[in-house]
């Protein structure tokens, strides 16, 4: 006798809630790839910068080290997205519709609904991280302790160009979450390379 069809979490519409709008996981995650691609403003910046600042409480090398895993962190974030469409890719009647809040939840099970909040949750978490680590970074640059070519900061600056397409565009859901994937690929490719430019024995300035 075949055993009977196991309902999966999606179609078990007895046990569907409505999730919390999807936009409001995949815009966080694309705010924290625009505090890494802050580092493009250090370039023509740093010659305002003021004597009596404080000196950075952190080695230019921990803080490279950490702001990479903050960008694989959200390589893996994005990779999520694109595993659960239906949740935070726009799936469905309106995946065309541009990028607007309101227009793209959907009802989910129980596992998705987990996963929502525990993506929330590593957003949330990997936000401040970025956030902190590209600051400290950026104090490094501004110090001498990191010293890149220019082109490098124009390769950030062109990130934070594809960021603001997102919103200007006001791009659909899928096309926002695709982009994200490919800019924390292309940051942590940067940030790689931006660990080149350290100065082993630099001092502040």
């Amino acid at each position: 006798m075949a055993k009977p069809h196991k309902q999966n979490d999606a179609s078990n519409m007895d046990d569907n809630r409505i999730a919390p709008d999807p936009l409001a996981a995949v815009l966080p995650a694309l705010a924290g790839l625009g505090a890494i691609a802050s580092i493009a403003s250090v370039n023509w910046m740093a010659q305002d910068k003021t004597d009596g600042r404080s000196k950075p409480k952190r080695k230019a090398a921990a803080a490279l080290r950490d702001l990479e895993s903050c960008c694989s962190g959200f390589q893996e974030i994005f990779k999520r997205f694109h595993k659960s469409p239906k949740l935070f890719a726009g799936e469905g009647g309106v995946a065309a519709s541009p990028l607007k809040f309101g227009v793209h939840g959907q009802r989910v099970g129980p596992t998705a609904a987990r996963l929502y909040l525990q993506s929330m949750n590593d957003i949330a978490s990997m936000l401040v991280l970025a956030t902190q680590n590209a600051f400290d970074v950026m104090a490094a640059i501004e110090d001498g302790e990191i010293d890149a070519p220019e082109e490098l900061f124009y390769e950030f600056g062109e990130i934070q160009d594809e960021l603001n397409k997102v919103i200007q565009q006001r791009l659909p859901l899928k096309a926002a979450v695709d982009m994200g994937t490919v800019l924390a690929v292309r940051l942590t490719k940067l940030v790689q390379r931006l660990r080149t430019y350290r100065r082993s024995s630099a001092t502040p300035v």
